[in-house]
């Protein structure tokens, strides 16, 4: 089963100010994109069960009482021939001093925070809690590959038949992030589950995201549905080695996202900001825990 975010459902609910259409809720289906892609191909670890200056603009509110019900994974799908997209190299540059060890050391047990757990894909039992360390949260979970914002080479209509071109969060000159150049991660929306704001994980939050020894920063840059968890940019991905195909990449556990509380990367889109913020706040995070 392909692993990105092809198998979730997308969704934003927009201000008049975000969009020309005032009050419009876009749904974007994978099934039926799926589905019309794959019509046009043949015509030619964990003990888990399964922070920046603010943006300029206002975040996209998404409606959780209109998708509380909707996912991301259809079990169903066709699958889609995957793109050509360049494999992450072997090894990989460190980012930082702070080891995923001690990091993961760290995270080992959880105090849960959410009103009930998350599912990973559609279809899927609710086996992954929201978690609290001191100055943190965290989850252990999936990656599914998330593409949307400003359109680039890699991130468009045509490599990702669900691209849309806006993220719940700006950069700070206005323009939607970018999510084949910068590390961002996505967080599920707000819902009686778990409200992420109120926990101080907001547009431009720090993320340490570790996978198989390697740990890279993030930044929090959108939002999900209210019912799904897992979920990082093309950039995140490919940075941890993980295939960033917006239609066959991901993968299906294994990552842990450790959200710090606290200052954040400012500007949002930058990634060395959110580097050096990221290593001050993950040696505070080992200090203190």
């Amino acid at each position: 089963m392909g692993h990105t975010t092809g198998r979730r459902l997308g969704y934003l609910a927009y201000e008049p100010s975000h969009v020309p259409y005032e009050g419009f809720l876009l749904v974007r289906t994978r099934t039926a994109a799926l589905a019309a892609a794959a019509g046009a191909a043949l015509l030619a670890p964990a003990s888990f069960p399964a922070a920046a200056q603010q943006p300029s603009a206002e975040p996209v509110v998404k409606s959780p009482d209109e998708v509380a019900s909707s996912g991301r994974g259809f079990s169903g799908a066709p699958r889609v021939p995957a793109l050509a997209v360049p494999a992450a190299p072997a090894s990989l540059p460190g980012e930082g001093s702070v080891r995923a060890a001690d990091l993961l050391a760290r995270t080992g047990s959880c105090r849960q925070i959410s009103h009930g757990k998350f599912r990973t894909d559609d279809g899927a039992r609710a086996t992954v809690p929201v978690c609290a360390k001191r100055g943190a949260v965290f989850w252990k979970a999936d990656m599914d590959i998330d593409c949307d914002g400003r359109p680039t080479r890699a991130c468009n209509r045509r490599t990702d038949p669900l691209f849309f071109h806006a993220t719940a969060f700006q950069q700070s000159d206005g323009r939607q992030l970018d999510a084949e150049h910068l590390p961002y991660v996505v967080v599920p929306g707000a819902s009686r589950r778990w409200k992420h704001a109120a926990h101080g994980i907001t547009g431009g939050t720090v993320a340490a995201v570790i996978h198989r020894g390697r740990v890279r920063y993030a930044v929090v840059g959108d939002t999900g549905p209210t019912d799904l968890i897992g979920e990082a940019s093309y950039a995140t991905a490919k940075a941890l080695g993980i295939r960033p195909d917006p239609r066959s990449g991901g993968v299906d556990s294994g990552v842990t996202y450790l959200f710090f509380k606290g200052p954040k990367a400012t500007p949002i889109e930058s990634h060395r900001a959110a580097v050096a913020r990221g290593e001050a706040l993950a040696r505070r995070f080992v200090r203190q825990n």
